[in-house]
């Protein structure tokens, strides 16, 4: 089964996400997202090194309205700070430790900080235990960890380590 359809989930997200872009839901659109859910993923199974494993599929809703409310909520706080007093920003590098294992999880991780404005992640180090991150502004760096940990780390670990 997994040689014709190698990622199901994958494939089912990309035919939504198709029918999201094109506004429409006729046939012949659902007959293109599914041919594009799957052609997609077929031709990419190559690169894909291991198969993607989501244990806990509440968390990874939960997870998902949490970086949703995070990215509206950190653009209007990063819109503050820049109309505001730029020359009070605070700017630095944070250097986060890391738990997750897995390539996915690490990926997703750095990938929502550079999603959520005001952080981009600047350096997965060679042994990909610390991720260094760039913040617009910092007040506490060790609060800033604290957050980012609780709030994206311990999800992503709940939802992808251990399968």
């Amino acid at each position: 089964m997994t040689r014709i359809l190698p990622h199901p989930l994958l494939t089912l997200t990309l035919a939504i996400l198709w029918l999201l872009l094109v506004n429409t839901f006729s046939a012949g659109h659902i007959v293109l997202g599914l041919l594009l859910g799957w052609l997609i993923p077929f031709a990419t199974v190559s690169l894909w090194p291991q198969p993607v494993c989501i244990r806990n599929v509440p968390m990874l809703l939960r997870y998902l309205a949490v970086v949703m409310y995070d990215i509206v909520a950190g653009s209007f706080r990063v819109a503050r700070l820049i109309l505001g007093r730029p020359s009070s920003l605070r700017p630095a590098f944070i250097v986060v430790p890391l738990e997750l294992t897995s390539d996915l999880a690490i990926s997703l991780l750095a990938n929502t900080i550079s999603l959520t404005p005001g952080t981009v992640s600047a350096l997965l180090s060679e042994d990909r235990r610390t991720l260094t991150v760039h913040s617009l502004d910092t007040g506490d760096a060790a609060a800033m960890v604290k957050e980012i940990k609780h709030r994206y780390e311990a999800p992503l670990k709940a939802i992808f380590e251990s399968c």
